[in-house]
């Protein structure tokens, strides 16, 4: 049996595989349009978040409700959705790769005696609890397991509580630097 508009929903739900083939064909331009948009044209992102969104549609077809949407919108929602996921992802990396970086060059510094005064001038715009938290996993090494088990805490709070400080150092140092 032929792939067409009119059955390619089917063919997917019986899980033949030269749906996927048709997909590209009759909506590539539009799922490339749609994910180029949201990620400003990288190449190697596009590509794996073209590959999210076929393997979306492939996983999720039984979601597909044809009475609420044609397949063709359907899949530009998926691939509009996806793509904001991987620029989100992309920001959150970016700003990680800064902090971390950031951090760690004053760290390092910190480890010479002349420079001691960075990493103590920093952590002072903490409070106590971020403060200590930042000691426990930066300068001494602790894993988040056991500064969680410490604050009678969840790893996720340990991981949260980085984050944010290191969004307030990060908002620190552009402001002392002046970027």
């Amino acid at each position: 049996m032929k792939i067409t508009e009119n059955n390619v929903v089917q063919h997917i739900q019986k899980k033949n595989e030269k749906a996927i083939p048709f997909i590209i064909n009759q909506y590539g331009g539009l799922l490339t349009a749609i994910i180029k948009r949201h990620l400003n044209y990288q190449q190697q992102d596009y590509e794996e978040c073209l590959d999210d969104v076929l393997l979306s549609i492939w996983n999720n077809i039984h979601s597909f409700d044809p009475k609420k949407n044609s397949f063709k919108h359907w899949i530009a929602a998926i691939a509009k959705y996806k793509a904001i996921d991987y620029q989100r992802r992309q920001i959150t990396i970016q700003n990680q790769q800064f902090l971390v970086s950031e951090i760690d060059d004053c760290l390092v510094k910190a480890q010479q005696p002349s420079e001691e005064n960075c990493v103590e001038e920093l952590l002072e715009q903490l409070s106590a609890g971020e403060r200590k938290i930042f000691e426990k996993y930066y300068l001494e090494g602790t894993p988040s397991s056991e500064i969680a088990k410490e604050f009678d805490a969840k790893e996720s709070w340990v991981y949260n509580k980085l984050s944010r400080g290191r969004k307030k150092l990060k908002s620190i140092l552009v402001q002392k630097n002046g970027v």
